[in-house]
């Protein structure tokens, strides 16, 4: 049973497109019998005619491609956009390393593992970028012997 002239009149009164207008399957000769406007908001009143609910885009996939971005996953190679220094500045890069570098020698001189003069050179040699780590910095220490063993009196 073809309903486009009850549908078309729906949509116009509901404001709609005709292909979502939803007309009840078991009243249908009612809804071909309504062929005027008055006839449709009738049947749009007792519920013969209704509009289908919109269609939304799922965030179910969303949702959880953010969930296992959050336990650090999706961040290979592959999935990056931008250069290294886009996504982790070279300001902050330098920011992060310097300072569990000066921490680790402010916990050295703090123990009196350190002379003031070796803390100096050693400050300074970080600050001037020659230490890659702070485990850079204890093999530096071994090497060159530089740490005091505390005597106990």
């Amino acid at each position: 049973m073809k309903l486009n002239l009850q549908k078309k009149l729906a949509a116009a009164i509901m404001r709609c497109s005709p292909k979502k207008i939803w007309c009840d399957p078991d009243s249908m000769s009612e809804i071909k019998e309504s062929i005027t406007k008055s006839d449709i908001k009738k049947s749009i009143g007792v519920g013969l005619i209704r509009v289908k609910p919109t269609k939304g885009v799922s965030r179910v996939r969303a949702r959880k491609q953010k969930n296992q971005k959050k336990k650090g996953l999706r961040k290979g190679v592959g999935s990056r956009k931008g250069k290294q220094t886009a996504r982790a500045p070279k300001k902050e890069k330098w920011m992060n390393k310097i300072r569990v570098q000066r921490d680790f020698l402010k916990e050295l001189r703090s123990k009196e593992y350190l002379t003031p003069t070796n803390y100096r050179n050693l400050y300074l040699k970080a600050k001037g970028g020659f230490f890659r780590s702070k485990r850079h910095i204890k093999i530096y220490i071994e090497e060159h012997k530089l740490v005091e063993q505390k005597t106990d009196n």
